[in-house]
C-alpha cells in the first residue's frame, strides 16, 4: 500500500489524513472555505502542523445545487493556490479535487502530486489519459450523473456489489491507460441516500478485495448531521465516530476538514491489537 507522489513514496499501511482546502464561495461547510491566498496558506500551515500528509485543494464545489463554473474560472482558483502552497511549504503533497483534465494538467504543472476525481473519468474522457501522462496517483470516486443530478440517481440492485463492479471496470480502464497508483473512494454522500451511506460504511471492509488503498470522505457530511438533527458546523464529534469505524474497516486515507481530530483517530486506533 505505497503510492508514489512525484518521487516521494507514501506508505499507507498506517492510515493517513488528507486535509480539505476549498477555494470556493459555496462549499457545504463554510469553515473549509478560503477567500484569499493568505487565508489558504494559514489553513494549510495549521493542517501541516497538525500532521496531515496530504492537502486536497478544490476550486469547484460538488455539493448538490452548487454553481457550475467554467474551466477557466476553476483554473484561476486552483493554480495560484497550488503555487502559493508549494512556495510556502515545498515538502507538502498537494491533491487536486477536480473532474476536468485541463484543470488537472495545469495543477500538476504548478506542483500538485495527486488527482482526486469525483467522477472517475465519467465527466471528462481525457482525464485518465492525463493522469497517466503525468504519472501521478489517481483517486477515483463512485458517483452517478453529475453534482447537479446525482441526488436522484440512487437506485441500486445491490449497493455494495454494484459499486464494486463499478470500480472493477474503472480500475481496468485506468490500468489500460497506464495509471500505476490508484486509490478508490466509495463516494459517501454521492448518489446515495442516508441509509445507503450507512450501509456502505457497514460493508466498507469488502472493498479490500480490490487490493487498492481506500479513501473515506465522511467529514461533516449530511449522513451525520441530518441523522443527529443539526448542521455541518456541529458534526465534528459524529465525524470522528464514523472515521474511527472507517479505519477499523480498512480505510487508508481519511479526507477531513478537521485534521487534529482525524490524527487522534489514527493514533488511537493504531494502538489496537488484532
Amino acid at each position: 500500500m505505497t503510492i508514489n507522489c512525484k518521487g516521494t513514496l507514501i506508505d499507507l499501511s498506517t492510515p493517513k489524513v488528507m486535509g480539505i482546502l476549498n477555494i470556493t464561495p459555496d462549499s457545504f461547510y463554510e469553515n473549509s472555505r478560503s477567500s484569499s491566498l493568505k487565508e489558504l496558506i494559514k489553513s494549510a500551515e495549521t493542517m501541516l502542523e497538525q500532521g496531515t500528509t496530504f492537502l486536497d485543494i478544490g476550486g469547484y464545489s460538488s455539493r448538490p445545487g452548487a454553481d457550475n463554473i467554467s474551466i477557466t474560472e476553476e483554473i484561476s482558483r486552483v493554480v495560484p493556490a497550488v503555487e502559493a502552497i508549494q512556495k510556502n511549504f515545498p515538502e507538502s503533497i498537494i491533491s487536486i479535487d477536480t473532474f476536468r483534465s485541463e484543470v488537472a494538467a495545469k495543477a500538476i504543472e504548478a506542483g500538485a502530486a495527486i488527482i482526486n476525481d469525483i467522477s472517475a473519468g465519467n465527466l471528462d474522457e481525457k482525464m485518465m489519459e492525463t493522469v497517466a501522462k503525468y504519472q501521478v496517483p489517481y483517486i477515483m470516486m463512485h458517483m452517478r450523473g453529475t453534482p447537479e443530478t446525482m441526488k436522484d440517481l440512487n437506485e441500486y440492485n445491490n449497493l455494495t456489489q454494484d459499486i464494486l463492479y463499478y470500480f472493477s471496470e474503472k480500475i481496468t480502464l485506468a490500468r489500460a491507460a497506464g495509471i500505476n497508483d490508484i486509490i478508490i473512494d466509495p463516494g459517501f454522500g454521492f448518489s446515495k441516500n442516508i441509509a445507503q451511506n450507512f450501509e456502505l460504511l457497514s460493508h466498507l471492509e469488502l472493498f479490500k478485495m480490490l487490493d487498492l488503498p481506500i479513501l473515506a470522505g465522511l467529514s461533516r457530511k449530511s449522513m451525520i448531521y441530518k441523522t443527529l438533527g443539526f448542521n455541518a458546523e456541529d458534526a465534528l464529534n459524529g465525524t470522528s465516530v464514523l472515521n474511527t469505524l472507517a479505519v477499523s474497516k480498512g480505510a487508508h486515507i481519511l479526507r477531513v476538514h478537521d485534521v487534529k481530530e482525524a490524527m487522534e483517530v489514527v493514533k488511537l486506533t493504531s494502538q489496537l491489537t488484532n
